[in-house]
């Protein structure tokens, strides 16, 4: 798959699994299909960062250290104004400071949340922040994103972690991690409906996670997040 043309893999309707009960990796899919940085053409649209490495990567590590059955050759690419991501309980986004969205957008990701959805964000830094906080609020302006620290339950769902270093993350020379997080009503007492790794990319530390490229105590403790975020929004 790594080798197919990206516009072959623009199609909203591919890739996608098969709705049966397991959990499926589902990536958000939003913009343009060509996107500039920097006065240059990408090679990907920012969506699309990791893509599919760290997807199936990830898969099988949830699959192998817990009971989730998990989809392991397969994943879904969905825009939010799909109607078949209500199936699909939890979704990743890629690099959210590039992100922009229709009006059906907007509204399809507000009824995902509201009816139980969970939305991961990753791999962005800097000022991206901005551009992420700016979306969500027109999705769901009664809530924001406030900083999480060790005592959340998202931290212990499976694994303990017990600490969040805020130079541990992948662009810890853009400034400190921050792990933010946007509640239900906008209510600590209730269920995060949001997270984001505000200076880390968990994406990048998957799909690298095989290859020596990055060190291995970075990735497994990438993984960890990975699979306590899952295990939380099951359970929440």
């Amino acid at each position: 798959m790594e080798g197919r043309a990206a516009a072959e893999l623009l199609d909203p309707g591919e890739p996608r699994a098969e709705h049966d009960g397991r959990f499926a990796f589902t990536r958000v899919r939003y913009g343009a299909a060509v996107e500039m940085r920097g006065g240059r053409f990408r090679r990907e649209p920012p969506w699309m960062h990791d893509f599919p490495r760290a997807d199936f990567h990830f898969l099988k590590i949830l699959g192998e250290l817990t009971f989730v059955p998990s989809v392991v050759d397969q994943g879904n690419i969905l825009t939010l104004d799909d109607p078949d991501l209500a199936m699909f309980p939890i979704a990743y986004m890629s690099e959210p400071g590039f992100w922009t969205m229709s009006e059906a957008e907007k509204a399809g990701l507000r009824n995902y949340l509201l009816k139980g959805g969970f939305i991961i964000f990753d791999d962005f830094r800097g000022n991206h922040i901005q551009n992420l906080e700016f979306q969500m609020r027109q999705v769901y302006p009664e809530g924001s994103f406030q900083k999480l620290d060790t005592t959340h339950p998202i931290f212990h769902s499976f694994f303990e972690i017990k600490t969040l270093d805020p130079r541990s993350g992948y662009y810890a020379d853009m400034g400190d991690t921050e792990w933010l997080g946007i509640y239900e009503d906008n209510d600590t007492r209730k269920r995060l409906i949001a997270i984001a790794n505000n200076n880390h990319d968990l994406g990048e530390l998957w799909e690298f996670s095989d290859t020596g490229y990055v060190p291995v105590d970075l990735s497994n403790e990438a993984y960890k997040f990975g699979v306590n975020y899952v295990l939380y929004a099951m359970t929440h």
